[in-house]
C-alpha cells in the first residue's frame, strides 16, 4: 500500500530480541502487534555466530537461529511481521500516525520503539566478511569463543577500556589500538587498564589504526594491516614517511568505537532523547518503566540501554514494554470515553 493508512492497536518497531519478546507478550494480550523489521532484521544478535550466554542453550544458539525462533513464536500467537523502516512517527494527535521510508503510513494507538543501537564500525577491508568471524562489536557477547588467543580492541573511550579489560579473562594478550596519543575513557577505566598493562595483560598501541583485516569465514582472523605515526590519525597519512605500516597477528578483533542509538524517527516528537540519542525512559519502580514523556510510546531493548546491551536484558526489557503498552490499551477506552463526555458536555 502506497499513501493509505491503516489503523493498528500496537506497532513495535524492531525485530531484535526486545522487540520480538514485545512481540510475543503483546500478542499472547490480544493486542494484535504489527512488528516491523528494519534494514538490520533481528538486530546486532544476527552478527554473532554464536550465542552461549542466553538462559535455556547449554549447547550455544547461533544468533540467526536464536532470532528465527522467535519470530516463529511471536507469528504463531498473532504477531504480524513486515519488512519497514519508520520514517517518522507523529505525536500531535491520537491515534499515532507512523509514516515509513517506502510511503506507507499506519495509525495505531500505542507504540514501542525498539530499534536498537547500530556498532558503529571502520569501514575498513576485510571487516564485513569476517564480522562473526573473528571480528565483533561485543566482547561479553563473543570473548570467549578466542580463549587463548592474541585479541586486539579498537577504541579509545570507555567502552573499549572496558572491553579489553573483560578480555583479559580469555585472551593471551590483550592489544588496544588507539588512533591517537590521550583516551577519551574516564580515568576510573584508564587505571583499571593501567593495572593490567603492569601485570602484562594489556598492550596499549597509541596512535595506532587497522587498515585492513585479513583472513576467512572458515579460520577466522589471521592478522591485521597496522599504521602507526607518533603524531595521531595515521590512516590519514599512510604515505608519510613517519607512518609506519605492519602487519600484526591476532586471533580476534573487537570493534569498540560506540554506537549510534536508531532513533531518528522520534526526534520530532515529545520523546526525551539523551546528547547521543538514547532514548530516556521512566524507570523507577513498579509499572511504567518503559514509559516515555509521550503517554502511549514506549521504549525497550538497545535503543534505550546504553550500558548492558545483552540479549537476555533486552528481551526483559521487551517484556515490561509489552506489559506497560498493555496496562495502556486497557485504560485507553476509558479514558476516550471521558474525553468525549466532557467534549459533550463542553457543547451544552
Amino acid at each position: 500500500m502506497t499513501d493509505t493508512e491503516e489503523h493498528r492497536r500496537l506497532i513495535v518497531a524492531g525485530t531484535g530480541i526486545a522487540g520480538l519478546t514485545a512481540a510475543i507478550y503483546a500478542a499472547r494480550s490480544n493486542n494484535d502487534p504489527l512488528v516491523l523489521e528494519g534494514d538490520e532484521p533481528g538486530g546486532q544478535l544476527t552478527l554473532t555466530s554464536e550465542v552461549e550466554n542466553y538462559p535455556g542453550f547449554p549447547e550455544g544458539i547461533s544468533g540467526p537461529d536464536l532470532i528465527n525462533e522467535m519470530k516463529a513464536q511471536a507469528e504463531q500467537f498473532g504477531s504480524e511481521l513486515k519488512h519497514g523502516v519508520v520514517e517518522s512517527v507523529d505525536d500531535s494527535e491520537r491515534p499515532f500516525r507512523v509514516e515509513l521510508t517506502n510511503g506507507d503510513v499506519y495509525t495505531c494507538d500505542a507504540f514501542i520503539a525498539a530499534s536498537g543501537a547500530s556498532a558503529r564500525t571502520l569501514g575498513i577491508p576485510g571487516e564485513d566478511d569476517l564480522m562473526g568471524y573473528g571480528v565483533s562489536t561485543c566482547a561479553t557477547c563473543d570473548g570467549a569463543f578466542f580463549r587463548g588467543e592474541d585479541m586486539l580492541v579498537v577504541g579509545g573511550g570507555d567502552a573499549a577500556m572496558e572491553e579489553a579489560h573483560f578480555l583479559t579473562k580469555f585472551a593471551d594478550t590483550v592489544y588496544i589500538a588507539h588512533r591517537r596519543e590521550e583516551f577519551r575513557a574516564e580515568d576510573y577505566w584508564i587505571d583499571k587498564v593501567q593495572k593490567k598493562v603492569e601485570s602484562g595483560e594489556i598492550e596499549i598501541m597509541r596512535n595506532t589504526e587497522v587498515l585492513e583485516m585479513h583472513g576467512s569465514a572458515e579460520e577466522g582472523v589471521d592478522h591485521v594491516t597496522l599504521a602507526r605515526n607518533e603524531s595521531g590519525y595515521p590512516s590519514e597519512k599512510v604515505d608519510d614517511d613517519e607512518t609506519e605500516v605492519f602487519d600484526f597477528d591476532v586471533g580476534a578483533v573487537f570493534i569498540a568505537i560506540g554506537h549510534t542509538p536508531n532513533t531518528e524517527y522520534l526526534e520530532d516528537t515529545g520523546v526525551e532523547l539523551d546528547e547521543t540519542g538514547y532514548i530516556v525512559a521512566k524507570g523507577g519502580k513498579g509499572g511504567g518503566q518503559t514509559a516515555t514523556d509521550v503517554e502511549g510510546l514506549f521504549g525497550a531493548g538497545d535503543v534505550v540501554d546504553y550500558h548492558y546491551q545483552q540479549a537476555v536484558t533486552a528481551a526483559g526489557m521487551g517484556c515490561k514494554a509489552a506489559i506497560d503498552a498493555d496496562d495502556y490499551l486497557e485504560d485507553l477506552p476509558e479514558a476516550e470515553n471521558e474525553a468525549e463526555a466532557a467534549a459533550e458536555a463542553a457543547d451544552d
